[in-house]
């Protein structure tokens, strides 16, 4: 089941609760680039984009979504 995703140690196939799990990891570290680090120690990267943060699943490194700035 390559749509199940992890957020807060729940098996989750909705991008609200991937976003929220993702924006108050956010609110825990200082700087974007510690951000990033602890989300690809969750499964997650992280990218920036014209459009925003873009968001994929690793190892495939699927995108699941995109956060608007």
């Amino acid at each position: 089941m390559e749509s199940i995703m992890f957020a807060n140690n729940t098996l989750t196939e909705s991008f609200d609760d991937i976003r929220a799990f993702l924006l108050d990891e956010r609110r825990k570290v200082l700087s974007d680039a510690e951000w990033r680090f602890r989300m690809r120690g969750y499964g997650y990267n992280l990218r920036a984009t014209e459009k925003g943060i873009e968001i994929a699943r690793l190892p495939q490194n699927h995108v699941v979504g995109i956060l608007e700035t």
